[in-house]
């Protein structure tokens, strides 16, 4: 489906009227995504500018990170900051090099990265304004900034809100540089989860995260993870079960996951036989047709991954929308809904978790936007997103001894088959209302999934991450 503003804005005439009408003109070139599996060096060669505030604590990590993802790193500031880059630039060949503050970069940068972790005032919060203000005309189409920060709960009230401030700060820089397709998050990294960052930083740094802007990501060290990180088919062994498969995210999740090594469990509804059956054909993965709003399905699903020895990977993708105003809406469409959405989810997930769920497991389910901000005619809908949510975060710390992980993404506007049905000119207004301007695919979200579903990603649980290009509905 062709996103008709950003085909009409290539006019030169064209664009001073969309001008006129004060509407945001998407940026020419589509958002900069992966085209291959993950990789040992994702940053090869990209200019990677780092700065920090006083007393900063992560810059270790982020020196280790940088060089070994092949980075080209520049630093900003006094000499401290050079001192952590020596031992793994000479290891990986990634010497950083120095750039004055207030001196021109020579060319733009790929990414910037500002540890904040040792902000404790509001006085030193001027490192912000200090560095951004002359670099973030120097960041790259498509460039990256990353924030890294402490959590703020148990800190003095000066401290909490100078740590707390840096989230204003991300979202806001993340609204001014989205029209050239950047994107701005901030990591807030929990002591004692230092070694769990650089994972995480990659996956933020690199264009396997193109749709994701303007969030919040709480890294812990509450889950027990492995110590080593494989970069490349991080997902090689494990088996994935995706329900929903048959097309649209569902589809291009199941095949970003076995690019990565997993073998895919894809399944859908026994009417989408013959989809279904293809997609597990195309990525060497096994079919299982099952209704999910069915009280059996658990059963059979359970079944079905007993019988290959367990299953690692959960990805709660498929459900439906009935959508009416409340006023209007019949009691079949507000009940269909809460099963399928959620009430399914919970039943599979519990009985999975009772039987073939390994140790280290992920759970991942698709919330939405419209379960955090709500939506017109979408009641049931919203109710049984936000049902997600609230399930993620009640069942996460549950898990956590069985080093289990559970997380929701809450995609926005993705280009699919539906959003494809919606008349011109809301789908062209819901594209425009994020900061990068435009709709997501499918793709961005499966990125999402496979990070999550990543030995990398055991940081993260409990977290609900949008996947919406930085929507500004519910932000």
């Amino acid at each position: 489906m062709g996103d008709l503003l950003i085909e009409i804005g290539q006019n030169p005439h064209a664009r001073r009227l969309i001008k006129q009408l004060g509407l945001p003109i998407p940026m020419p070139e589509r958002l900069r995504r992966a085209t291959t599996p993950w990789e040992e060096r994702p940053l090869h060669d990209k200019d990677v500018v780092l700065a920090a505030g006083e007393n900063p604590t992560l810059t270790a990590a982020v020196a280790q990170t940088l060089a070994a993802a092949g980075a080209s790193p520049l630093v900003v500031g006094d000499d401290s900051l050079l001192e952590p880059f020596r031992t793994p630039g000479e290891a990986h060949g990634r010497p950083a090099r120095k750039l004055p503050l207030g001196e021109e970069l020579d060319r733009r940068a790929d990414a910037i990265v500002f540890d904040a972790s040792g902000i404790d005032s509001i006085a030193k919060l001027r490192a912000l304004y200090d560095v951004f203000h002359p670099l973030v005309t120097k960041l790259a189409r498509c460039g990256r900034v990353v924030v890294l920060g402490r959590p703020h709960e148990g800190l003095s009230p000066a401290h909490g809100a100078a740590q707390l401030a840096l989230e204003g700060f991300v979202r806001s820089i993340a609204k001014e540089i989205g029209k050239t397709g950047s994107t701005a998050q901030l990591l807030c990294v929990e002591p004692g989860a230092e070694e769990r960052l650089p994972a995480v930083l990659r996956f933020f740094l690199s264009p396997r995260s193109a749709f994701v802007s303007g969030q919040p990501i709480r890294i812990s060290a509450r889950v027990p993870g492995p110590k080593t990180i494989p970069w490349v088919q991080p997902l090689q062994g494990k088996i994935a079960l995706v329900t929903g498969a048959a097309r649209g995210i569902g589809a291009e999740t199941a095949r970003l996951l076995a690019a990565e090594g997993a073998h895919v469990v894809c399944l859908d509804r026994p009417d989408d036989d013959g989809p279904t059956s293809q997609l597990a054909r195309e990525i060497g993965g096994s079919p299982l047709l099952a209704d999910v709003s069915r009280p059996e399905a658990a059963a059979a699903i359970v079944d079905e991954l007993t019988k290959r020895g367990g299953v690692d990977i959960v990805v709660h993708n498929a459900g439906i929308t009935r959508d009416k105003t409340i006023a209007r809406m019949s009691g079949e469409y507000w009940d269909l809904v809460l099963n399928v959405n959620l009430d399914a989810v919970i039943r599979m997930t519990d009985a999975i978790l009772a039987g073939p769920m390994r140790q280290g497991g992920r759970i991942i389910c698709l919330s939405s936007i419209a379960g955090i901000a709500g939506n017109v005619g979408q009641t049931n809908y919203a109710a049984s997103k936000a049902g997600i949510i609230g399930f993620i975060k009640s069942l996460a710390p549950a898990v956590v001894d069985k080093g289990i992980t559970v997380n929701a993404i809450a995609p926005g506007f993705i280009e699919t088959r539906l959003t494809a049905a919606v008349p011109v000119a809301i789908r062209e207004v819901a594209r425009r209302m994020s900061n990068v301007g435009q709709g997501g695919l499918p793709k961005d979200v499966g990125e999402m999934v496979v990070f999550l579903a990543s030995p990398g990603a055991v940081g993260i649980t409990g977290s609900v991450i949008r996947t919406c290009g930085g929507a500004w509905i519910g932000a």
